[in-house]
């Protein structure tokens, strides 16, 4: 583990001044203003908007409506809202790369629009997200930051997912009532200029676009790459989506990996042939000079233009390009006063963003160094920490860092002060800006000659501020199997709250809840009623709350607090006798489950994984989620597996995708193909019938599996279903969307040997997350030892 100075150091190493000079820079070129739009954190072309912003100088936003809240986690077990916020600040990360700008649709967990699992239909996405909301939220956004062109990721075709061609309607939507005067809105109409669709499939792993694109009007150059960093548009691109992490995203781009981008025009309010991206719009500063109502202003928009292209021209000589910005920055400021009130619709926005841009520049050019960090991450309402503060001036003549900071947030002697006041940090905060974080942030305020300006930057080490109190219980859901004989849920109590309050948990009638100063007990009586009893923790006489702090190496780290409840499932489940080992990845918590419903299991050890003593005490092995990819050595180990397995063990596999070094004729006993694209095999109504095929003990030993278990399901039936396997498999089970085919390959089991292989592409992991009765039912029978 690094200590925090080499964390900084690397840090530093990564970003050198004369790239970050370089990319400051570029900007200055164009005053055009493009906004990609799409459904979840990662839809976003990387590679080609770091063609546009770091070769063309374009000034890139996007606007993307849900957290990817529904969503795989590849790098841990945060789910629905908690793993919004942790892509949430992967999107910011990655947009700090591109130097783009965030907006989101989504403005809170339980906002309608959200990522509710994977859908087939754009218009049924659009019903569900609520049609008047997300197109007031996209209007709002277009109105705020006023792109001369837009351009969503994905096509509305059939074959794609249902989030994404939701984008695609709205995008077209968006394009009329964004500029309708009596559309309602707090900002003045605006009219996007240029309406572009992809000229490309976006078919892969994950979608087959059933219809062709449409047809090419304008291809974006991919060759070639910045000149000063040496990396490609697409190295640039993989860089930013590499902290899309949990999503598996980010991968190497080898040279002369320089495909173009097609595009194809959809719509435009522009005159004459589209032969360029900026083909009908005023390309840059110089440019504004010609509209019909800046003739006031055009004398100091040429004389910006003349210093931004002489700073270009200069680089690296970083004296040279202070004195052109610093002579830009001032004619910029001239026009942005001056301005005619019949040009500033179109002149003003595209001038405070210069100088924002030119300021940057300007604070690179003469070397000032700023940074600020706390000493402490997660505070909370009264504490305290230390704040180090950095500022070298460099070259300017005077410079000044000041602390931008939230309400209740104040310094005092001992650093920063929380107040008692001070509202927590809200980990879905709905706009992000790299080069104008909101508070808190370091403001540096510098001059040079008689020209003064002030930048913003984000903290270093950015705290996040916790409600006042919480309470943490661990694990906060349990299981009562009114087969076993224990009818208990214990758990520890962690989190903070004032002394002289006391935790308590509110039971039903006849139930019992003994709270303690660092661990509690559900105890449950043999009558009561089946189902999932939520059961709310109270601190005093108040609800309490439960926080999850978010902290992972490649992100900022952020948290997000809800109410404290403890979950419990009394059920009444036969389950097998033998002892289970489980091999997973950290990415389900089947293992607990499987415990919690009163198996014997025991999560298996590298050390164990290698021996073959330990395999044979096992009756059933159980492989979790992506534990291939992320489970070192276990691929490799499945040659031992297959024999363990043919000797006479059951081998359960939980989904996997193709991707997740699933070879389909090495590591299942026999050869089974897991199918791709996704959506091809994936059943995603919760609530489609499910058929049993044929009378396999696994549907009817040790519990009877009837059509009450399928109920009650959440997000969806499963995915990545198996598209062919061995005749040795059997399917148990038949599924299908509405109006689509049945699907076979949901549960599949083949007797090998004296033992058994089932594999199931069924979500039961998230099933049993969300205590529904039926998936502990199944997974109780598909453990079960081959008799």
């Amino acid at each position: 583990m690094p200590t925090p100075d080499q964390t900084r150091l690397i840090k530093d190493r990564a970003r050198p001044l004369i790239v970050e000079l370089w990319w400051a820079l570029r900007p200055l070129a164009s005053v055009i203003r493009f906004m990609q739009s799409g459904a979840h954190p990662d839809d976003e072309m990387s590679g080609m908007l770091a063609a546009l912003a770091f070769r063309d100088g374009i000034n890139l936003s996007y606007a993307c409506s849900t957290r990817g809240e529904g969503g795989q986690n590849d790098i841990g077990r945060e789910a629905g809202a908690d793993l919004g916020a942790l892509r949430t600040r992967e999107m910011e990360r990655a947009c700090d790369v591109l130097g783009m700008r965030m907006y989101w649709h989504s403005e809170s967990p339980d906002d309608p629009i959200n990522d509710f699992g994977f859908s087939k239909s754009g218009r049924e996405t659009i019903t569900r997200w609520g049609p008047r909301r997300i197109l007031e939220r996209f209007v709002e956004i277009v109105r705020m930051e006023r792109p001369d062109i837009l351009c969503p990721t994905f096509l509305d075709v059939p074959g794609q997912h249902g989030h994404h061609r939701a984008m695609t309607l709205a995008a077209h939507q968006v394009m009329q009532a964004a500029a309708d005067p009596d559309f309602p809105s707090n900002r003045p109409p605006w009219q996007i200029k240029k309406l572009y669709l992809p000229a490309m499939s976006g078919a892969g792993q994950s979608y087959d676009d059933a219809e062709p694109p449409p047809p090419a009007t304008l291809v974006i150059d991919g060759s070639g790459g910045d000149p000063v960093s040496g990396w490609s548009w697409r190295r640039i691109g993989e860089q930013s989506r590499g902290y899309h992490r949990s999503q598996g995203m980010g991968r190497w781009v080898p040279p002369g990996d320089g495909a173009d981008w097609s595009l194809h025009l959809a719509e435009s309010h522009v005159p004459g042939p589209d032969e360029t991206l900026g083909a009908g719009l005023s390309g840059h500063v110089g440019d504004l000079a010609q509209l019909p109502d800046a003739g006031p202003i055009a004398e100091d928009l040429r004389a910006a233009q003349d210093a931004i292209e002489a700073a270009l021209a200069a680089f690296p000589d970083r004296p040279r390009i202070a004195s052109a910005v610093t002579e830009a920055l001032g004619a910029v400021r001239r026009a942005r006063a001056g301005c005619p009130e019949e040009a500033r619709s179109e002149v003003v926005h595209r001038l405070a963003a210069k100088e924002i841009q030119l300021a940057r520049a300007l604070r690179l050019a003469l070397g000032i160094e700023a940074r600020c960090a706390a000493g402490q991450v997660f505070l909370r309402p009264g504490d305290r920490t230390t704040l180090d503060v950095e500022l070298g001036p460099g070259a300017a003549d005077q410079a000044e860092a000041t602390l931008v900071l939230p309400p209740g947030w104040d310094l005092d002697g001992s650093g920063l002060a929380i107040a008692e006041t001070a509202a927590p940090s809200d980990p879905y905060r709905p706009f992000y800006d790299p080069f104008r974080p909101s508070a808190p942030a370091l403001g540096i305020a510098f001059t040079t000659g008689e020209v003064t300006a002030e930048v913003r930057i984000p903290f270093e080490t950015e705290p996040i501020v916790l409600p006042p109190s919480s309470v943490e219980l661990s694990p906060a859901a349990g299981v009562v199997n009114l087969q076993t004989d224990d009818r208990h849920v214990d758990f520890d109590v962690d989190g903070l709250w004032p002394e002289d309050a006391t935790v308590s948990v509110k039971v039903p009638s006849g139930w019992r809840a003994e709270v303690g100063q660092r661990a509690g007990r559900i105890s449950v009586p043999n009558i009561a009623q089946h189902g999932v009893a939520r059961l709310p923790v109270w601190v005093g006489g108040a609800p309490a709350e439960t926080v999850l702090e978010i902290d992972h190496a490649h992100i900022a780290p952020t948290a997000r607090a809800r109410r404290a409840e403890m979950r419990v499932l009394v059920c009444d489940i036969g389950v097998p006798k033998g002892r289970v080992g489980y091999l997973g990845a950290g990415n389900d918590q089947v293992d607990y489950w499987l415990r919690a419903m009163g198996a014997n299991v025991s999560s298996l050890s590298d050390a164990e994984l290698a021996s073959d003593e330990a395999l044979a005490a096992c009756k059933t092995l159980v492989i979790g989620i992506f534990a291939m990819r992320f489970r070192p050595g276990l691929a490799q180990a499945m040659p031992r597996i297959h024999r363990w397995v043919a000797a006479g063990g059951t081998l359960v596999t939980l989904y996997h995708r193709p991707w997740d070094n699933w070879d389909p004729d090495t590591i299942p006993p026999r050869r089974l193909e897991i199918g791709q694209p996704s959506l091809r095999w994936r059943v995603t109504d919760a609530k489609a019938e499910v058929r049993h095929v044929g009378d396999h003990p696994l549907l009817s030993t040790p519990n009877v599996i009837g059509a009450k278990d399928w109920d009650g399901w959440v997000k969806e039936r499963g995915l990545y279903f198996a598209k062919s396997w061995d005749s040795a498999y059997t399917p148990l089970i038949e599924m299908a969307d509405p109006g689509e085919p049945p699907h076979w390959g949901a549960l599949l089991a083949a007797d090998i040997g004296d033992g058994r292989h089932v594999h199931t592409s069924l979500i039961l992991h998230h099933q049993m997350e969300h205590l529904v009765p039926g998936a502990f039912r199944l997974m109780a029978n598909l453990i079960a030892p081959r008799q």
